[in-house]
């Protein structure tokens, strides 16, 4: 048998099984990647909102960081929630050590609209980890924090990107277009200057959650598989779309997509 790539994920817990490290996990493993996680916060999550927070103190979370790093390393890695300008710092100085592919999710705000992450970790992230992202993944309002005016057509989207790689010093990054009320349309701006653009229908449903997640994680594992970005980005595209298009409609609020249900390679 082949050795398998290997993809970590490091960020924030859902016992609803929809988002964080146990969609992370379910998505690598769909792509074919073996998967790692580094737990940063607990979180009481479901369909219906975020319920409470606890952040991991410090010295547990660098002993799981030394765990991965000292022994399996990793082919890419993905951050998503980063609750605490302590942890951001930390995650940074291992994440300085290696130099395999780097997807950074910018995790500000769940589905359900509640907050993650406090305004001084959001300034922590752009300063210590989107210059050493390889991609980054904001959705239109997480792209409106980092761009600092909002956000409501494809010439203010155009015009947020150049920025947003110009200022922070990103390679690439991918604005999804979901929250736009025509087609669902996701913008990736290519270190060489290029805009790639990736549309499909617009699904009408609630069933949402933990779709950025998701998106990311697939882009992780196609990375650690070495794909270009483009390709990567093309693949958590049409993944992102056949697991909303078939969510299987749990739970009481905003219900988690379906992660297997993709069978393109």
């Amino acid at each position: 048998m082949s050795k398998l790539n290997v993809a970590l994920t490091i960020a924030g817990t859902d016992p609803s099984g929809g988002a964080g490290i146990m969609a992370d996990l379910k998505s690598f493993q769909a792509r074919g990647v073996y998967g790692m996680a580094v737990v940063t916060s607990v979180v009481a999550q479901n369909t219906q909102g975020v319920q409470d927070i606890c952040n991991l103190d410090q010295k547990i979370l660098d002993e799981q960081l030394k765990s991965v790093f000292s022994d399996i390393t990793p082919d890419a890695i993905k951050t998503g929630m980063l609750a605490e300008v302590e942890t951001i710092e930390r995650v940074s100085q291992y994440l300085n050590t290696i130099s395999c592919p780097y997807v950074l999710d910018p995790v500000m705000v769940a589905t359900s609209g509640d907050r993650l992450i406090s305004t001084e970790a959001v300034e922590a992230l752009k300063e210590k980890l989107l210059p050493i992202a390889t991609i980054i993944t904001p959705n239109l309002p997480e792209a409106e924090v980092l761009f600092g005016k909002e956000l409501k057509d494809e010439g203010s989207i155009l015009e947020a990107g150049k920025v947003i790689q110009s200022k922070y010093g990103v390679k690439n990054v991918v604005i999804k277009g979901g929250h736009l009320e025509k087609e669902a349309k996701d913008f990736l701006f290519l270190e060489d200057g290029e805009v790639v653009m990736f549309s499909s229908e617009r699904i009408h449903t609630k069933h949402t959650h933990g779709t950025g997640c998701t998106y990311a994680a697939v882009i992780t594992a196609e990375l650690a598989k070495g794909k270009s970005v483009q390709e990567a980005v093309g693949t958590a595209k049409h993944f992102i779309t056949e697991a909303i298009k078939t969510a299987p409609e749990l739970g009481h609020g905003n219900g988690p997509v379906n992660h297997v249900s993709y069978k393109g390679d």
